[in-house]
């Protein structure tokens, strides 16, 4: 049997004009910013009047370790929004912006898949309202000031080997990790060591994502790290009078984005850190001024619970006041499968015992959740190549866990697919007490913080860090940023940092390569084993394969 891809469906959608969407939230014309007919931002003076509603429920949707199988996380967050409204809520989605790196790398696309799609698909693929424009552009203009200061008499006395700014652009290109600038003689500056991050890994982002209004934003902006002088004192962004030129830039990326689903239920897409490199939630402006508008906001965190959740609860939530009162894990049997070692060919076959041996690792996940205190229930993704025996054993499997699974076919149908989900969902909010916490308590030291999240989820024995990166932790302690939350740079695939190492490891080391101080945006950063803060593009991209029809119409993006 075939089924229409993602973009076929997404172009049948019948969506409706974006101030009705806005309607349905309470949201007055006047207070969008429309970018054509299906997409709009919704006005700073708006948000800013709602300060005082009460707040609605907050689900976060995680997941298991990606595997190349697939998951589903977007796709299951847009088909729970869309079931809560069937079932009668007032119901938002709040998910982050694609990146083009990845959209042309490996994925393709991330707006949702078959009837659980958020639109318009191609421009949220895309350049949507260029938000993620406006951030490299405000990014790489603190670049370029910082390199000009220096040009020009060097005032802040700036030590050009502890330049720690590096710029950023929203593409997979390995060749650009490190590079030498300004060659070619006196004219072009002093010749240095830098490199670009992809521009999901800048500060920028983070700081948009976490920042409550403008004048917050300027604020952090300014507080951003971007260079040491000869005596190790830092230089901030505003001793470079960089901060208000970057402000005027991200103003209008400030405000939140609001699209439709393909049930022309709201979805508020805005920021986009990825989580293996950032910390992975949409940006807290939308998710507030959702919980303002809707009683229930459904909302994602990136990759696994090992990253994204941990990262939503201890950084998001501990910074924005927000306490979630309930959390959906998606799974799918086929990545179960994968976990239980079987490679992707062999998925579409029945394999019962490959699927229990990689429940393990949903295992792990519902384990590391119930340490928040937050109830959790699992939504399978389903596949037409599950069978009716594999979802029985997934069940069995969740259920001796203390929680419960339940079948989602939202993929195919759409709100009749999440239903029983959303009822459920809706069930586990009506009796949570609200004990909601966090891993960890700001008063303990970097290291301890490094360490608790390193054993306490994932499992290993031991962080390993050279005595250099221990100094550094301390001296940021001295310097008054020891209450920071940690964010850690990890792989996404596995507990471990080799993404080899599927299902749920123990015994495992977590060894730490680099620390980077994100004193803007208000945690720390800490890279571990190989991953890389500029991704590359995989032998064969999905940009081989993305191109325009002889109509004109995009063809590629999945």
């Amino acid at each position: 049997m075939s089924y229409k891809s993602d973009i076929e469906i997404a172009r049948a959608a019948r969506k409706q004009p974006i101030a009705q969407i806005g309607e349905k939230l309470g949201i007055p014309s006047e207070h969008l910013l429309p970018f054509g007919h299906d997409k709009a931002k919704v006005s700073q003076e708006f948000i800013k009047s709602q300060a005082d509603r009460e707040d609605g429920k907050l689900i976060l949707v995680t997941a298991i370790n990606p595997t190349p199988a697939g998951e589903g996380k977007t796709t299951t967050t847009v088909g729970l929004g869309d079931g809560l409204n069937a079932i009668g809520k007032k119901a938002a989605i709040c998910i982050r912006e694609p990146s083009l790196g990845p959209c042309f790398g490996m994925k393709g696309g991330a707006a949702g898949g078959g009837y659980a799609q958020v639109v318009p698909m191609e421009d949220i693929n895309l350049h949507f309202t260029g938000d993620f424009h406006a951030i490299t552009s405000a990014h790489n203009l603190l670049s370029a000031m910082i390199d000009n200061h220096v040009y020009w008499g060097n005032d802040e006395e700036i030590d050009v080997r502890r330049i720690t700014w590096r710029r950023v652009m929203d593409m997979n290109d390995r060749a650009l990790r490190s590079i030498v600038s300004s060659l070619g003689g006196v004219a072009n500056g002093f010749p240095r060591e830098a490199g670009f991050d992809i521009t999901v890994a800048s500060e920028i982002m983070a700081i948009l994502c976490l920042a409550d209004d403008l004048e917050d934003l300027q604020r952090r902006l300014g507080n951003i790290i971007v260079a040491y002088r000869r005596d190790r004192t830092p230089v901030y962004c505003r001793d470079i009078k960089a901060d208000g030129a970057m402000t005027v830039l991200l103003q209008q990326a400030m405000q939140p984005n609001l699209v439709q689903t393909l049930e022309n239920n709201p979805a508020f897409i805005h920021g986009g850190p990825f989580a293996n490199i950032a910390h992975g939630c949409n940006s807290v402006i939308a998710t507030k001024t959702a919980l303002k508008l809707a009683d229930y906001v459904v909302t994602e965190a990136g990759f696994g619970a090992d990253l994204g959740a941990e990262k939503f609860f201890d950084i998001k939530c501990r910074k924005a006041g927000l306490s979630p009162d309930a959390v959906v894990v998606v799974a799918t049997v086929r990545a179960l499968k994968m976990n239980g070692g079987l490679s992707k060919d062999e998925l579409g076959d029945e394999n019962v015992e490959a699927l229990k041996k990689g429940c393990v690792n949903l295992g792990r996940h519902l384990e590391n959740i119930k340490k928040f205190g937050v109830p959790a229930v699992v939504a399978i993704n389903h596949f037409v190549t599950d069978s009716d025996a594999e979802v029985d054993a997934l069940k069995a499997y969740v259920e001796a866990q203390g929680a419960k699974a339940i079948l989602c076919q939202h993929w195919e149908n759409g709100s009749d697919g999440t239903k029983a989900l959303a009822e459920h969902v809706v069930e586990m909010i009506d009796s949570f007490d609200g004990s909601f916490s966090p891993l960890y308590p700001d008063d303990v030291s970097l290291a301890s913080k490094i360490e608790i999240i390193a054993k306490e989820i994932y499992r290993a024995d031991e962080v390993v860090m050279e005595k250099k990166i221990l100094t550094q932790l301390k001296n940021w302690e001295k310097a008054g940023y020891g209450n920071l939350p940690i964010c850690m740079a990890k792989t996404q695939y596995s507990f471990t940092t080799d993404p080899n190492e599927r299902g749920a490891p123990t015994g495992h080391s977590i060894p730490v390569r680099e620390v980077r101080l994100s004193a803007g945006a208000g945690f720390v950063v800490i890279i571990c084993g190989e991953i890389m803060t500029m991704p590359g593009l995989p032998k064969t991209p999905s940009a081989e394969a993305i191109k325009l029809d002889p109509s004109g119409r995009i063809e590629g993006l999945f």
